[in-house]
């Protein structure tokens, strides 16, 4: 059971930032026309539960599955609550990825069932942008309750789930959330000229309601929130007449 206190404090929070006047939408794209084409509503629908895992334990996509999160959140239209079970999120880390401290109200939770119950606090509170939580076991009644919290607002509820520390797939429970994304670090190519490029991830869409499950390789999230694709595949992409376009996030 969630701590009343907690619940009271939240509350009071949000209702300081209500009215702020941030523009809204009910489907955010991610920009690129070859992977906004393959999901069933053109994009990630603002007014629902998203879940996201590491393609594997590793530390290494788990801060990739983390900054995936953080874009996300970054391209959203408002304030963004963060919900975690302890403190080792790096706030420089998802500044690089768009999300900006001041944008950001974050909360710790003692268990899941408080983080689910926070979560679900700010999604019907309707005055954020986003609502993320890390959490290691989510049933599927918690999953639905968040769904339904989602439902009719432009609030978009983004759930990580970390990998059990037994082992096992984070997504093998069923869940009611609409998409359901691994994320995990890709090889790098060789660069033309000395420095540093942007990362590659391996995304991995599981489930989708109303479509089909897919691959695709993009490079990671840049300052504004946003992934692209490789270069070999936007060449294909263009010379089939495709060519991706950005975004612009409200």
């Amino acid at each position: 059971m969630a701590d009343p206190a907690i619940i009271n404090q939240l509350r009071e929070t949000l209702g300081a930032i209500e009215g702020t006047g941030f523009r809204r939408r009910p489907v955010l794209p991610f920009g690129m026309q070859r992977l906004d084409a393959r999901l069933a509503d053109g994009g990630l629908r603002l007014d629902a539960l998203h879940e996201v895992a590491g393609a594997s334990a590793d530390l290494t996509d788990d801060a990739a599955a983390t900054l995936f999160v953080a874009g996300i959140a970054a391209r959203a239209w408002g304030p963004v609550l963060w919900v975690v079970r302890r403190r080792d999120l790096f706030a420089p880390g998802l500044y690089q990825v768009g999300l900006a401290p001041k944008r950001v109200l974050y909360a710790e939770a003692s268990d899941d069932d408080e983080l689910l119950a926070i979560m679900e606090e700010g999604l019907r509170h309707r005055g954020l942008g986003a609502v993320v939580g890390e959490a290691r076991r989510v049933a599927m009644p918690a999953t639905r309750r968040l769904q339904l919290a989602a439902e009719g607002g432009r609030t978009i509820a983004l759930l990580m789930k970390r990998h059990p520390r037994q082992g096992g797939d984070p997504l093998a429970a069923p869940s009611a959330a609409v998409t359901r994304w691994r994320v995990g670090c890709a090889p790098s190519s060789p660069l033309p000229v000395e420095g540093v490029g942007r990362a590659r991830w391996e995304l991995s869409l599981a489930r989708q309601k109303g479509g089909d499950p897919f691959n695709i390789q993009v490079e990671a999230c840049d300052e504004t929130g946003r992934c692209a694709l490789p270069a070999r595949l936007a060449n294909r992409t263009a010379a089939a007449g495709g060519a991706d376009r950005t975004v612009v996030a409200a």
